[in-house]
C-alpha cells in the first residue's frame, strides 16, 4: 500500500473559490485527503519501528496486509482508508509515538481486518486486545491482553483467540442513491466529551432517518450541487450533544468524509446544515494543499460567532455562509414564508462583509486574495437582488442584535 500526494488540477481552486465547485472538483480533494491519510498510515508505521514500540511488529505485518488486500481489492482498501477515524486515529497515533505517550499502532490491523471483510478475502491479524474498531463496519470485543489474534474468514465471520465473535455493526442511513454511516461507535470518532452516550435508540434512529429523507429530497430538486457534492465527499455522520437551546454542528479538517449533528429537528434544518457543513469541509480539504492566508496575530469581529475570531476561522467562516446564502437564496423560490427571504438577506450581507474585510487587510496570500475575491464576486451581485421588506427589515434587526450581544460579550475588543 504505497503513500500518495495529489496535486489540484488547474481551475479546481477556482471552481471552489466561486462557493461551489460540484462533485469533479471534490473528488480531488477526496483523493488528496486519501494522499494524506496514506502518509499518516505510513507514518506510524515507521515510527512504531524506529522507535522500538512493543508493538512494531504487528503493525508492520498489518501495513504489507493491507498491501496485500490493495493488490487484489483496490476499492476495499481505499474505502477503509478513506473513512474519517481512520484519519484521526492514523493522527492521534502518530502524535502519541512522537512524544513517547499512548499508542496503539497495533490497530492498523483493524484497518487490514476491514478492507479483508469488505474484499471476501480471508486473513489473520494481529490487534490489541479488548474493543476492536473496524473501520467502517462496527465493532467487536475480544479477549483482554497486548495483542490477540484476529481470524478473518472469506464469508466476513470473524474469530479472535480461536473464538467466532459478532460484530456490533455501524448504523446506515440509506436515502435515494446515497446512504451514510451513522456513527455513535468509534472511538476516534469526535471529541470524547462532545460525542452522545451509548447507542442511539431505534426512535432516534428513526428521526435521522426522516430527516434525512426530507433533507436529501430538498437537496436533490432545489440544491444539486450540494447534493453532488456531499454525495462525494460524505461518508458519515456523528451524533453529538446539542446546546442547551437550538441545535449545533461542525466539521473537523482531521475528521474529513464526517458531519457532527445534534439531533435534527426537521428536514429544512438538516438540508442548511449540510449545505453549510459541506463548505467546511471543502475548505478545511483545500487548506491542507493551498495556503490561503498568511501569519496574522489579529482577530476580528465574525457576524456568526459570539468570539473574536483569527483570519484563518474567519475565511473558514465566510465560505461557509457564502454556502448558506446560496441555499437560501434558492430555497426562497419554494417556500412561502418569510423565513428563507430572512436567512437569505442576512447571511449574503454577512459574508460579503467579511470577505471586503479580509480584503483590505495585508494576510492573504497570492492564492488567498484571488480566491476571496472570486467569494465577494459571487456575493456582490446576490446584495442588489430584491427581498421582502419585512424580510430586509429582520435580516437587519437580527445583525443589528447579533453586534450589540457581541460587543457586551467582547467589551475590552477594539477593532
Amino acid at each position: 500500500m504505497s503513500p500518495d500526494t495529489h496535486e489540484l488540477p488547474p481551475g479546481v481552486v477556482a471552481r471552489l473559490a466561486s462557493g461551489g465547485g460540484g462533485e469533479q472538483a471534490v473528488r480531488h480533494l477526496v483523493a488528496a485527503q486519501e494522499g494524506k491519510h496514506r502518509l499518516l498510515i505510513l507514518g506510524v508505521v515507521h515510527w512504531a519501528r524506529d522507535s522500538g514500540h512493543p508493538q512494531a511488529k504487528a503493525a508492520d505485518q498489518a501495513y504489507d496486509l493491507l498491501a496485500e488486500i490493495e493488490s487484489a481489492a483496490p476499492d476495499a482498501v481505499r474505502r477503509v482508508v478513506r473513512h474519517p477515524a481512520v484519519g484521526a486515529w492514523a493522527r492521534q497515533t502518530l502524535r502519541g509515538l512522537r512524544r513517547g505517550s499512548d499508542a496503539d499502532p497495533a490497530r492498523l490491523g483493524s484497518l487490514a481486518a476491514a478492507a479483508a471483510v469488505l474484499a471476501g478475502v480471508a486473513c489473520w491479524t494481529e490487534v490489541p486486545g479488548g474493543t476492536v474498531m473496524l473501520p467502517t463496519l462496527g465493532r467487536l470485543t475480544g479477549p483482554p491482553g497486548d495483542l490477540v489474534d484476529l481470524r478473518v474468514h472469506q464469508d466476513g465471520t470473524l474469530e479472535t483467540a480461536g473464538s467466532p465473535v459478532v460484530l456490533d455493526a455501524l448504523h446506515r442511513l440509506s436515502f435515494g442513491d446515497a446512504a451514510f454511516l451513522l456513527d455513535d461507535l468509534d472511538p476516534f470518532r469526535w471529541d470524547r466529551d462532545k460525542v452522545t452516550e451509548g447507542r442511539l435508540s431505534q426512535a432516534e434512529r428513526d428521526q435521522w432517518q426522516r430527516c434525512l429523507t426530507g433533507a436529501w429530497r430538498m437537496l436533490t430538486e432545489h440544491h444539486w450541487t450540494i447534493a453532488e457534492e456531499c454525495r462525494a465527499a460524505i461518508t458519515v455522520l456523528t451524533p453529538i450533544k446539542g446546546p442547551a437551546k437550538g441545535m449545533d454542528s461542525a466539521s473537523s479538517r482531521d475528521r474529513f468524509g464526517t458531519i457532527a449533528l445534534s439531533v435534527p429537528p426537521d428536514a429544512r434544518w438538516l438540508a442548511s446544515t449540510l449545505a453549510h457543513e459541506i463548505q467546511h469541509a471543502k475548505l478545511g480539504a483545500l487548506l491542507d494543499v493551498v495556503d490561503l492566508t498568511l501569519p496574522d496575530d489579529r482577530l476580528y469581529y465574525a457576524p456568526w460567532r459570539p468570539d473574536p475570531r483569527p483570519l484563518a476561522g474567519l475565511i473558514q467562516g465566510a465560505y461557509a455562509y457564502l454556502g448558506v446564502a446560496g441555499f437560501w437564496r434558492r430555497q426562497r423560490a419554494h417556500e412561502r414564508d418569510l423565513r428563507p427571504h430572512i436567512e437569505f438577506a442576512h447571511w449574503r450581507d454577512a459574508a460579503h462583509t467579511v470577505t471586503e474585510v479580509m480584503l483590505a487587510g495585508e494576510s492573504l496570500t497570492e492564492q488567498g486574495r484571488p480566491f476571496v475575491t472570486a467569494m465577494r464576486d459571487t456575493l456582490a451581485p446576490w446584495l442588489d437582488e430584491p427581498v421582502p421588506a419585512a424580510a430586509l427589515a429582520a435580516a437587519r434587526a437580527e445583525a443589528a442584535a447579533h453586534r450589540e450581544a457581541w460587543k457586551l460579550r467582547n467589551p475590552d475588543f477594539r477593532e
